[in-house]
């Protein structure tokens, strides 16, 4: 097994729990009342995450590791996880609103609106540069730019109900 290959294995076993924990979580809220907003672009942004990550199995697994890149991106993982143990059980790869709950404003949210999708964006130019590959950096940063630029327009406004 190659380096690149344990990266991109502990990369996919991240993203595949952090799935698990968004459905447990969004079950909780749901039945807590909350409710599901916005949920038409979503298809495109698990086709852009997924997209990116079978691109850098396909096109990675076998490249040397650059280990300035992978440092950057072991960063990322930190803020990452800021954000994650921030929200708690409000975090979810869905819009959901919780009636009544206040926005957070502790962590990483005291400092910016939307800092994992800042955190997303990074990974995804990151990783594919650990591996040497900037045009798979490219691409999917042009790709999920346009997936937040509609995700954050509907966030901002499912939060708006919030406050």
């Amino acid at each position: 097994m190659t380096t690149a290959e344990i990266i991109l294995a502990l990369v996919t076993l991240q993203r595949a729990g952090e799935l698990v924990v968004a459905h447990r979580n969004t079950r909780r809220l749901m039945a807590r009342g909350a409710v599901e907003l916005a949920s038409g672009h979503y298809p495109f942004v698990v086709a852009v995450h997924a997209g990116w990550l079978i691109s850098l199995w396909v096109f990675g697994r076998d490249q040397p590791v650059n280990a300035i890149a992978l440092s950057a991106y072991l960063v990322l993982q930190g803020l990452r996880g800021w954000v994650f143990w921030t929200l708690g059980a409000r975090w979810t790869t869905r819009i959901i609103v919780l009636p009544g709950e206040r926005l957070v404003s502790a962590g990483p949210y005291r400092y910016l609106s939307h800092p994992n999708y800042a955190v997303v964006a990074g990974e995804i130019a990151v990783l594919p540069l650990v591996l040497h590959l900037p045009w798979i950096a490219a691409i999917f940063t042009i790709l999920n730019a346009g997936v937040l630029a509609i995700r954050i327009r509907a966030e901002n406004r499912a939060l708006a109900m919030q406050t």
